[in-house]
Formats: C-alpha cells, sequence, structure tokens
C-alpha cells in the first residue's frame, strides 16, 4: 500500500501555513540557515494602469468621435522599452507603465489622439517613401521625419476638449509656420538648437517606418492586415465627412485623399483607353473571310464571323498659351505610351493641335517628331470638330489638356477620354487673361483622367 505525503504535511520540513494556528516544531522544521551573502531586494516594476489608460481612451473618443473607430481598433502592449507612447506600422500601441503612472487622464488622452494620427496618415509609409527619394538613412534622418509628422498632427489636433500634452512638439515651437504637411516641414528645419530638447522622442514605426527592436513585427499577435487598416481609414473618413464642421482643417483634407486617393494616372489612362478601343460598337463588323463557326450547324450555308477592325484613335492636344512645355513634353509621352495600348499600330493614331483653332491632323510616325503648334487661347470645340473630319473617322478621341476651354455641346459620336493635366503646382498661375476665370469641368460624357 502506498503512502501520499503531501507537501506541507507536518513532519515533511514544510510548513503548513494553510493549517490555522500551526506553529513548526524546532526539531522536525529547522529554521533555513541565513544566507551569508543576500542579494538586494528587486526593485518593484510598476504595472501598466489599464484602467487609466483606457479612460483616457474613451475620453479621446468622447472629445474626437470621428477617431472612436481608429482608437478601438489599437491594441495595446506594455513595453518598459518606449519612453512614453508609440505605435507601429500594425497598429498596436506600445505603453510605458511609468509613463501612465505619471501622466494624467488628460493628457493621456492627446497622447492616445496624436498615436492614433499617425496610423491614419501613414506617416510610416510616406516616411520610407521619402526616404527612398532623398536618401535618408540614418537615426538622425528618422528622428527628423518623426518631429516632421509631429508637426503635422499637433498644429489642429487639440483643444475642443483635449489638451495638449506635455511637451507636444508644433510647428511653431521650432519656428515653422501651421498647416503643412510632413514632407513640406522636412525640407524647413535641421537638427540643431532648435530640436535638440526633443532627442527623446519616439513615436514608434508608425510614425518614421523604422523598426525598433521592442517591436513586435509581422508576424507579431493582434495586428492589422493592410485591409483591415484600409477598412479602419475608411470608416473614420466617412465619421468626418459626416460631420464636417467639427473636423480640423488639416483632418477635412485628409478625409478627401481617403475617399479620393492618388492613383497611378499611366495605367488610368491606358486603361480608359483599352475600355474605350475595345468597347461595345467600336469598329465592329462582319467578314466572309473565316467563316462563323456556327455554319458547321447549318449544311450549305456559310456564316461571317464579327471581326473586330483596329481602332483609329485621334489625339488632339491642348496647345494653348496656358500649357506649359513641361505638360507639352507629356502629352508626347502620352502619345507614345496611346499607341502602345493599341498594340503599336501607329497607323492607327493621328495627332492634332488645337489652341483657338485645330491645326492639321498628323499621322503618327515617331512620337518625338510630331509638331505642336499653337500658343493662343483655347477652344477645343474646333479641335473634336476636326477630329471627327478625319478620315477614316477615329473610334476614340483623346484631349489632353489643362481643362481651361470650352467643351462641345453634344455627345461625339465616339468614345471620348480627356487627360488633364494636374494644376496644383507649377502653371496654375495661368488664367487666361482674365483673374476671374473658372474653366469648365470636362462633360459627363467623358472619361476623365488626371495626368500628374
Amino acid at each position: 500500500m502506498s503512502t501520499y505525503v503531501q507537501e506541507g504535511t507536518p513532519g515533511t520540513g514544510a510548513l503548513d501555513t494553510g493549517r490555522p494556528g500551526y506553529a513548526p516544531d524546532p526539531a522536525l522544521d529547522p529554521a533555513p540557515a541565513p544566507d551569508p551573502d543576500p542579494a538586494p531586494a528587486p526593485a518593484l516594476d510598476l504595472d501598466l494602469d489599464l484602467g487609466k489608460l483606457f479612460a483616457a481612451r474613451l475620453q479621446a473618443a468622447r472629445a474626437r468621435p470621428y477617431l472612436a473607430t481608429a482608437l478601438f481598433a489599437l491594441h495595446t502592449v506594455a513595453s518598459r522599452s518606449v519612453p512614453t507612447m508609440a505605435v507601429d506600422r500594425h497598429w498596436r500601441c506600445y505603453v510605458s507603465p511609468g509613463f501612465v503612472d505619471r501622466t494624467p487622464v488628460e493628457d493621456l488622452a492627446g497622447v492616445w489622439v496624436h498615436e492614433v494620427s499617425h496610423l491614419l496618415r501613414d506617416h510610416h509609409g510616406r516616411s520610407d517613401r521619402v526616404a527612398r527619394q532623398r536618401g535618408l538613412t540614418g537615426p538622425g534622418d528618422r528622428l527628423r521625419m518623426n518631429i516632421a509628422a509631429d508637426c503635422e498632427i499637433n498644429d489642429d489636433a487639440f483643444g475642443d476638449g483635449l489638451a495638449k500634452p506635455e511637451g507636444a512638439v508644433d510647428p511653431q515651437s521650432i519656428g515653422l509656420s501651421d498647416g503643412e504637411l510632413m514632407e513640406d516641414y522636412l525640407y524647413q528645419f535641421r537638427l540643431g538648437p532648435r530640436t535638440h530638447h526633443l532627442s527623446w522622442l519616439d513615436c514608434g514605426s508608425g510614425a518614421d517606418g523604422l523598426e525598433r527592436e521592442w517591436d513586435l513585427g509581422p508576424d507579431g499577435a493582434h495586428g492589422l492586415s493592410a485591409q483591415e487598416q484600409d477598412a479602419v481609414r475608411f470608416r473614420v473618413a466617412q465619421g468626418m465627412k459626416a460631420r464636417p464642421g467639427d473636423t480640423p482643417e488639416g483632418w477635412r483634407r485628409w478625409a478627401e485623399q481617403a475617399f479620393h486617393p492618388p492613383q497611378p494616372w499611366r495605367e488610368l489612362l491606358g486603361a480608359a483607353l483599352r475600355a474605350a478601343t475595345s468597347g461595345s460598337g467600336a469598329g465592329e463588323d462582319y467578314s466572309y473571310g473565316r467563316p462563323s463557326r456556327r455554319s458547321a450547324g447549318l449544311p450549305g450555308i456559310v456564316l461571317p464571323s464579327l471581326r473586330r477592325r483596329p481602332p483609329h484613335v485621334c489625339v488632339v492636344i491642348d496647345t494653348s498659351g496656358s500649357v506649359s512645355d513641361t505638360e507639352l513634353g507629356s502629352a508626347l509621352l502620352e502619345v507614345a505610351a496611346i499607341s502602345r495600348a493599341v498594340g503599336g499600330r501607329r497607323d492607327l493614331i493621328r495627332v492634332l493641335s488645337c489652341d483657338a483653332a485645330a491645326r492639321v491632323a498628323h499621322p503618327l510616325c515617331r512620337a518625338e517628331g510630331i509638331e505642336l503648334v499653337g500658343g493662343g487661347g483655347t477652344d477645343l470645340r474646333t479641335g473634336f470638330a476636326a477630329a471627327l473630319r478625319t478620315h477614316p473617322r477615329p473610334d476614340v478621341i483623346v484631349a489632353l489638356t489643362d481643362g481651361q476651354t470650352p467643351w462641345p455641346g453634344s455627345r461625339p459620336p465616339c468614345r471620348t477620354v480627356v487627360g488633364l493635366f494636374d494644376r496644383q503646382y507649377g502653371s496654375a498661375s495661368w488664367d487666361e487673361n482674365d483673374p476671374d476665370y473658372v474653366p469648365d469641368t470636362p462633360p459627363d460624357w467623358a472619361r476623365v483622367v488626371t495626368i500628374g
């Protein structure tokens, strides 16, 4: 019969601390010998006060209700490696327990909004692109990106029920103006006396794209996929669009871009052209050159097959005075791209210059050899009319213009693609000699693609 001795039973040398009134017998339970060289007692580490942290998040959501979806999408990770709070590109929020312990709830609410703003505005992706374009690889460069990203957020992030955290960086604190983007701020300052007090700043890889040693990485738990991140951004943008009066100007600008993100214009133009040239009714005809396979079901009868003749394209290039030489060069590049979109058949493309009057339509031999004539006012109505008079008649008209023109009053009897030169930079000062001039928007019947 086996004997079972429970740990802590008298006589086994272990204290039965769970039995009331028990006192050890010195003969049976001698006290352990003292350690001749006792180690110092370890310092007690603070535990993360989740109650206080989540109360601050709730206060942030009440102050900025349009950010609530993003705030509650963040997964919290306690970390003693971060100075305050930081985020990674996978939407994890790393929090220092000591920072939470010494920071008021009102300031923590502002930090919540600040950190989630880095992720919503894709500062990690934008920093990576800037780093590649400008060769910014050092830790100092990444610190500048973090500071510039903070300036973009903090210029209008606080107030209206949201306290500004102590030490928050804003553009005025380093001598810059409000209302600009991270990429713009990077050009305007260098690390020096005005920024030496910010050397501690670390908002994580979610702010500057550079992974830290404490990041859980793409394979860590509770990260959001790229699709989930986009869904959160879209939901937040919807909330901002629903309450435009409560949203600061910087966030309204971001929401517009979230609904209408920049597109690869060359791919869009090629896709629009291919859709136009392959659409129903664009050059379809019947031919007996290759009998229809349905003839096999009708002995003695030969049926024609439906053949598609190659589409003819006429490119109308705006050569008015409001179009810059750079834009004309871009138009010639697009002519070469259009040639590739129709299978390299240059004989199918004609190019026509147009300012206030249409010029001669030239067959395409080489895009570099096209002579673009003009320099006066703009009236693309004459260009459309001249394009429709060419022989053979075009199946598709592509108009490359700055949009400062009257448009035909009715839909042309063929498909139309309009390539608009982007007027955010450079030639935006052109006004057709009239300061009150407002160009007409392209008509609804045209497929419009903005050329960057």
